[in-house]
């Protein structure tokens, strides 16, 4: 599966070169241009009924080695530097904050009980949480980017941020649609989030919620599953 290659113009192989080293030294790291003969892409609709990502198939595709990066047979090197950097992105924090900041205006708009929902002492808890939770997160990649600025070797850090980012982000698409309540229902996927030119049923943003948290499900799979990051954590504090 190939994420967003339907708007690629170029993506990169780790393709295996080698059958006589240990696994992980026998792939090698190629930059492919999607306009080369061979190359087909069909469309995976995911839950929320976008394109996201893709099936890409390859029939007797021929890639120049001038289009090798690195050293053949190392290319697990830079796919592993590739995916710590995509592991601390993922965190994601400004989307996180103005996801706190969108729930507590749905709060105030939306009523339980004859009453705005933000006067709901246990959903109140629920959104301090959250933010606590966000803080914490911040606080934790700003003493990592500050550990890298100095020339610090990464270690178990990219797996730390990937796992409470994507699960913070799943905790907020959660509580967003436990917000919207039935006004979530009408809009089963993310294509209704825009495009549109009538108002939305209910409050404003209640279009963006069913598909975000759908497509949210994801978030602990891609870039590395979250069990697997618990894994790597272990081993590395095990091993040290």
């Amino acid at each position: 599966m190939d994420h967003h290659a339907h708007w690629a113009d170029w993506i990169f192989c780790l393709a295996r070169t080698s059958k006589e080293d240990k696994p992980q030294k026998g792939i090698s790291f190629i930059l492919v241009d999607m306009r080369t003969p061979g190359i087909q892409i069909d469309p995976v609709i995911t839950i929320d009924g976008e394109h996201h990502v893709n099936q890409v198939t390859f029939e007797d595709v021929r890639v120049p080695v001038e289009n090798r990066v690195g050293e053949e047979g190392k290319g697990w090197t830079c796919a592993k530097f590739l995916l710590a950097n995509e592991r601390q992105a993922i965190t994601d924090l400004g989307a996180k904050k103005r996801m706190i900041k969108r729930l507590r205006k749905l709060a105030h708009d939306v009523t339980a009980n004859g009453r705005p929902l933000a006067q709901d002492p246990d959903f109140a808890q629920k959104i301090a949480d959250l933010d606590i939770q966000i803080s914490g997160l911040e606080y934790t990649e700003l003493r990592f980017l500050d550990a890298q600025m100095r020339g610090e070797e990464r270690g178990i850090e990219p797996s730390i941020l990937k796992v409470r980012g994507t699960e913070l982000q799943q905790a907020l698409s959660e509580l967003y649609v436990e917000a919207l309540g039935y006004y979530a229902l009408p809009y089963p996927d993310r294509k209704e989030d825009r495009g549109r030119n009538e108002p939305d049923i209910g409050p404003m943003g209640a279009a963006a919620g069913m598909g975000h948290f759908l497509y949210s499900r994801a978030a602990t799979i891609y870039g590395g599953t979250n069990e697997v990051q618990r894994n790597i954590m272990a081993k590395l504090l095990l091993r040290a």
